[in-house]
């Protein structure tokens, strides 16, 4: 296969077909998309070193994993988004290079030195904790970034993430129109940006249906696993303020949660009602399954792809980019 048979196929010239390549944008969105159906359909790729002869362009895009993440890599979100990114991207005509954040920090290199070595077009950067300053670097230089769940302030930068005070608002309306009135929450408590504002957007919205927040409905997790969950769940339930209903920032605390209720003789949703945030897979195993907020992650991760694609053809400016969450109601709230 090579671009005289894709031309053919999509009923263009050869010239069509190499301005799509090389990213023209003098090129129907139509026709483009039909060309670049088709190499993904008949797994075409072009030369990598003869694009980068006549582009000036590497076709190479930086993946950045910020500071320490707050969990493995394998955690559903990051995989989702990262897919759906990849996928996207591809069909733009670029590959991912996963960039290493444990020795090469250690040694005192930083990402911006990495990206002007590799010669990167671009990089997606993906939030943890305690970011280090070189992100930062990188996000000010002229190498254009696209952020998921980290604010990126640069003028070649963008940034995306769920909407993280509808997610609390819709789960406390939920509560509220099942009749619960006393809600607690679970959460980090060295938080990163979106559970931060996870946790603001769930005292505003107790406040918006005139309930107070309470720090005794609280319980804040060492980190963001299963078993952090589980511990801060006990440790709610120790200290005798047990709420009717529980928020919990993501699911895996929530399923930690649910496991520590269990041990303990009470059930869900009949002691305490519970709603989780992702919409991971295991929700629907859980006993019961568990009700929760789902962060579209293949519309993130697409839309990741087509900001960054904007950014480095120079036809997007700094902004940031909210994205709907969607309540997903199962059995564990009791509605």
């Amino acid at each position: 296969m090579n671009i005289k048979h894709i031309a053919s196929l999509a009923g263009v010239s050869v010239a069509t077909v190499s301005k799509i390549i090389n990213n023209y944008p003098d090129i129907g969105e139509e026709t483009r998309q039909r060309v670049l159906k088709i190499m993904e359909e008949t797994k075409y790729r072009p030369s990598s070193s003869a694009r980068t002869l006549s582009t000036k362009k590497s076709h190479l895009i930086g993946v950045v994993f910020a500071g320490k993440l707050n969990v493995d890599f394998g955690h559903p979100f990051f995989v989702q988004v990262i897919n759906a990114f990849k996928k996207q991207i591809g069909l733009l005509g670029y590959d991912l290079l996963f960039f290493s954040n444990e020795k090469f920090l250690e040694e005192g290199e930083d990402y911006l030195a990495r990206s002007n070595y590799f010669q990167v077009d671009g990089c997606i950067v993906i939030s943890g904790d305690e970011v280090e300053r070189s992100v930062f670097d990188l996000d000010a230089s002229g190498v254009p970034c696209i952020g998921i769940d980290i604010e990126l302030k640069g003028k070649n930068s963008c940034y995306i993430m769920s909407d993280n005070a509808k997610i609390s608002l819709k789960v406390v309306e939920h509560f509220y129109m099942l009749g619960y009135r006393d809600i607690g929450y679970i959460g980090p408590e060295r938080a990163s940006l979106p559970m931060q504002q996870r946790e603001e957007g769930f005292d505003a919205a107790l406040e918006k249906f005139g309930m107070k927040p309470d720090p005794m409905r609280k319980s804040y997790s060492g980190g963001y696993q299963e078993e952090d969950g589980y511990e801060a769940m006990r440790r709610m339930i120790d200290g005798g303020e047990l709420p009717r209903a529980l928020f919990a920032a993501s699911d895996l605390l929530a399923i930690g949660a649910m496991r520590a209720l269990r041990e303990r003789g009470l059930r869900v949703p009949e002691d305490v009602a519970i709603v989780g945030c992702d919409d991971i897979e295991a929700c629907r195993y859980t006993f019961p399954p568990l009700t929760t907020v789902k962060q579209d992650t293949d519309r993130i991760g697409k839309m990741a792809a087509m900001l960054l694609f904007d950014l480095m053809n120079k036809q997007m400016d700094n902004r940031c980019i909210q994205v709907e969450p969607e309540l997903v109601v199962r059995k564990s709230c009791g509605g």
